[in-house]
């Protein structure tokens, strides 16, 4: 869940492209459009005076470019970019851009770049609070009539099946079940020591062995990262890697 609205600034040299991408941001309900910009200096006034989490950034502008201003950003403001030139699109992703929106584009297309936005920012802004299990560090689940003591050090992973959890930890060769969605755990575990990296998979960020491509490698299992958290993910990694 968002602790509040994503505030958003919308940057376009297009007047029809500024109004429509305006009026889109409007409709969804999660996000609070701060201001319009015809161009990046504009931008970078407001961006001087306002809390921007993301910005919804055309690329090609006069003068300064949405790739330039994009570089001047803190880390804790986001970008989609919206343009009519595809070839920008590599460039985007090499400054971590949320999306990527090719003009012209619909509702549809708008809300999957906003949804990507709310998963990245509810899961950034989640690591914030400290849960309750964090200075214990143990949680008791149901299995098998029983009431299990799990060690958080010793989980491995968390695998959501249909109906239960497979519970894999270093203490067991085969995993604990529990009848509980991945979401319900998800919300009892620390937001510092575990992250979703799937809508199946929650993972412990202690046990990551090495990560290849899209993959997390946690004691030879290969767990996909989905699209969906590979901005958060990503983040993680920046923040904890050597420079």
């Amino acid at each position: 869940m968002l602790e509040r609205k994503i505030s958003c600034l919308v940057v376009d040299d297009e007047p029809m492209a500024l109004k429509l991408i305006e009026s889109y941001v409007l409709k969804v309900p999660y996000l609070e459009l701060k201001a319009t910009c015809s161009n990046a200096f504009e931008a970078m006034e407001v961006l001087a005076k306002e809390s921007i989490d993301l910005l919804f950034l055309d690329i090609q502008m006069p003068e300064l470019s949405g790739l330039e201003l994009s570089k001047t950003l803190p880390k804790t403001t986001r970008v989609v970019f919206t343009t009519a030139f595809d070839q920008y699109a590599l460039d985007g992703y090499k400054v971590e851009a949320l999306d990527y929106l090719l003009k012209p584009f619909d509702m549809n297309e708008f809300l999957l770049a906003a949804t990507k936005a709310k998963e990245w920012f509810s899961l950034a802004w989640g690591t914030k609070t400290e849960p309750k299990e964090e200075a214990s560090g143990y949680i008791f689940v149901n299995s098998e009539y029983k009431q299990l003591k799990i060690n958080l050090d010793d989980i491995l992973y968390l695998e959501g099946m249909k109906d239960y959890i497979k519970i894999w930890v270093t203490t067991r060769p085969k995993p604990i079940l529990t009848l509980m969605s991945l979401k319900t755990f998800e919300n009892e575990l620390p937001k510092n020591k575990f992250m979703r990296v799937h809508r199946s998979f929650i993972i412990s960020l202690d046990h990551i062995a090495y990560v290849e491509r899209n993959q997390v490698i946690i004691h030879q299992q290969r767990i996909n990262i989905a699209d969906q958290y590979k901005a958060a993910f990503t983040d993680f990694m920046a923040h904890n890697s050597m420079k």
